[in-house]
């Protein structure tokens, strides 16, 4: 996966998050390492949720691992405690505030349920002809 795919990648799974469990303002950068290296941001703010191509000087926490680890905590796929003890991603700066941030996108909203579709009544026309003469 290329650095470009990653970002756009995020920014999806970023519009799943529940907005209205956004609080507080928490800016998370993301340093991807190995294939897709790079760095982008996520920032939530009360009901905003903003993911960029840049990195982020002013961030609470800094999350570092490789591409598929970034995307699967992004998307709330992996548990984050146990990826963390197992060492597949580290920490920078203030940890509560990344475990907020696991907790945020953890907090998917879900898919609404696709909408019935009504039968279309039948309308079927019984005409009749009769044709049948007596003679």
């Amino acid at each position: 996966m290329i650095y470009e795919e990653i970002v756009k990648k995020a920014a999806k799974a970023a519009k799943k998050v529940n907005k209205d469990a956004i609080e507080e303002h928490l800016a998370v950068e993301f340093c991807v390492e190995g294939e897709g290296e790079g760095a982008f941001y996520v920032e939530l703010d009360k009901g905003m949720i903003d993911v960029q191509p840049y990195e982020y000087y002013d961030c609470d926490c800094r999350i570092r691992g490789n591409a598929d680890v970034i995307m699967d905590l992004i998307e709330g796929k992996i548990d984050e405690t146990v990826a963390y003890l197992q060492g597949k991603f580290r920490v920078e700066g203030n940890f509560d505030k990344a475990v907020d941030f696991a907790k945020a996108v953890s907090n998917i909203v879900p898919p609404k349920a696709p909408a019935k579709k009504k039968k279309a009544a039948k309308t079927t026309s019984k005409t009749a002809t009769k044709s049948a003469t007596k003679k």
